[in-house]
């Protein structure tokens, strides 16, 4: 008997434990169901959230920035709880889908806030992906652009995706707790309005009551803007001025207009840059003046940052401010007068050397150029620098030879940007004897020995260091160029088109660009005597700072140009 009850017992524990032992197999299962549940819902929620009250800019990423109520969070849910099943479905696809676009626009603002130092600006700059593809194309090849492209492209599909499943995930755990969900809405909404009443913030500049959907009122800025612009444009003073009374001043002279990339004013007043490349303008001031020379310097405020030169070039040549692509477009398609225009009529022969562009310019016939040198009407033979361009140097020299060089010809204005300086800044050519420039096969051992880019971003330092040494070296070439070919007959004007991107500069630089004008005979410089610019190839801290768009009147003005009356 005992050992048969010893036997039952066994049993039953052995029983009771197997019965353990199932139940704990079956339950794993839906235990790691519900935590990944859990996690996913949890993941919404972030993703949801994230959308609706990230910051757009790298240097706000902080936590307190997340500490936000959003407007547009709270009407969504409001209106999904209140919705019946298909039309909430529906429309809790629809907010998904845009919440996706939402965060694409953030994070496309990251992108231009690092490289140009604003905003994207839906109206105005879908256009510049063309020009980013050329430009990944010539940095990294034509395969890779497209590479980054496509997977660009599946990214931004499975951002909208996700989003949208997000949303509806969340839609889903509302309605199943509708009470507690309304009850929280009603709460938050009373906060969001006590704190908008109150302008409460915890992080400086960053309201706890938020809008997450405030660039739609930018869209309508953006239209208006494009009227302003139009009637600014037609209200010119200078546009019924006869020909024989534009630029008297300079009858005779060879002007020169020269586009220094990236020469910010940082590149004169950071103390990362500013020792450096002082000592050339001070180098360059010592030796123009053993030449004759005299010049004088200031800044302007420049309507771009780290890149869209053309914006910059725009601005100075027309006396509009130019500072997207829209306006851009709506400026060469009108028939403004732009500084080339006017030389033009002067009886200037009109030219401009574009070693960026690598097709034809068709931009070139609105600014007034008769001759437009493409980088393949320049016939280098040598190795690429930077994005696959000549270098400064021999650019300068092409334009000396192809159009200074003959005898018995007209006065020439050139429009000429200098590209060694554009990003990524590496390798940077050096300078040789100008009689040595030939086809620009003598640079190819500069580049081989050079500093590849590849390697020079890998560090924010030696980028920085590789952006330094391009503006010295175009600067020196622009010095170098004026002792070798300047003479009476020669204006330079120097400046810079925009800062060098965030990167380089840090965030909060200003727009300020230097601007210097370089002439022998100093009946030129005495014109502008007025303008109280300062001495020398390099501008100080409290020299005059003009809007870019000031320019071109006060340079029409300063050379002999009366606006026409009324």
């Amino acid at each position: 008997m005992p050992d048969d009850d010893a036997t039952g017992e066994d049993a039953d524990g052995r029983r009771d434990n197997a019965d353990g032992q199932a139940g704990d197999r079956a339950d794993r299962p839906r235990m790691a169901r519900r935590g990944a549940a859990w996690t996913a819902t949890a993941l919404a929620c972030v993703f949801v959230l994230s959308a609706l009250i990230a910051p757009n800019e790298i240097g706000r990423l902080t936590p307190g920035a997340f500490v936000r109520v959003p407007l547009e969070g709270l009407l969504g849910a409001a209106l999904l709880l209140v919705l019946p099943g298909r039309a909430r479905k529906a429309a809790a696809s629809l907010l998904g889908v845009v919440l996706g676009l939402l965060v694409i626009v953030k994070v496309v603002d990251i992108g231009f806030y690092a490289t140009l130092d604003r905003p994207f600006r839906p109206m105005f700059d879908w256009s510049l992906l063309g020009a980013a593809m050329e430009f990944l194309g010539q940095s990294i090849g034509r395969a890779g652009a497209i590479g980054v492209m496509a997977a660009a492209v599946v990214l931004l599909v499975a951002v909208v995706v996700l989003m949208a499943l997000s949303v509806l995930r969340l839609t889903r755990l509302a309605v199943r707790h509708g009470t507690a969900a309304a009850r929280a809405v009603v709460v938050l909404g009373i906060v969001w309005v006590a704190c908008a009443v109150l302008g409460a913030q915890l992080v400086p500049g960053v309201p706890v009551a938020a809008v997450a959907f405030d660039r739609v009122l930018q869209v309508r800025e953006d239209l208006l803007e494009q009227r302003r612009l139009a009637a600014k444009a037609a209200d010119d003073a200078f546009r019924g001025v006869p020909d024989d009374r534009l630029l008297t001043a300079l009858r005779g002279k060879d002007v020169v207009f020269s586009f220094v990339e990236s020469y910010g004013r940082d590149a004169i007043e950071d103390p990362r840059f500013a020792s450096q490349v002082g000592a050339v303008l001070q180098e360059g001031d010592r030796r123009l003046r053993a030449a004759g020379y005299t010049s004088r310097s200031a800044f302007l405020t420049s309507p771009t940052a780290g890149g869209g030169s053309w914006l910059a070039h725009a601005t100075l040549l027309s006396g509009l401010w130019i500072d997207n692509q829209q306006r851009h477009h709506d400026l060469v398609t009108g028939d403004r007068l732009t500084l080339t225009r006017a030389f033009r009529r002067a009886g200037w022969r009109t030219v401009a050397v574009m070693p960026g562009n690598t097709r034809p310019w068709p931009e070139g016939a609105f600014y007034g150029h008769q001759k437009v040198y493409n980088r393949p009407d320049l016939g280098y033979q040598g190795p690429p620098f930077n994005w696959d361009t000549p270098p400064d140097q021999y650019t300068l020299e092409t334009f000396q030879r192809t159009e200074r060089a003959g005898a018995g010809q007209a006065p020439v204005m050139a429009e000429i940007p200098l590209v060694s300086s554009h990003s990524p800044w590496a390798p940077t050519p050096r300078l040789v004897g100008w009689d040595d420039v030939g086809d620009g096969s003598v640079f190819a051992p500069i580049a081989a020995a050079g500093d590849q880019w590849q390697d020079v971003w890998r560090s924010p330092g030696r980028m920085r260091t590789a952006y330094r040494r391009s503006i010295e070296y175009t600067l020196s070439t622009l010095v170098s160029y004026v002792e070798t070919y300047g003479g009476d007959d020669l204006v330079l004007v120097f400046l810079g088109d925009h800062q060098p991107a965030p990167i380089i500069t840090g965030a909060g630089a200003s727009r300020d660009v230097p601007i210097t004008i370089v002439a022998r005979d100093r009946a030129v410089l005495d014109r502008i005597s007025g303008w109280g610019w300062q001495d020398g190839l390099k501008p100080g801290p409290n020299a005059p700072v003009w809007r870019m768009d000031a320019f071109r009147d006060r340079f029409l003005t300063a050379f002999g140009t009366s606006p026409a009356p009324g």
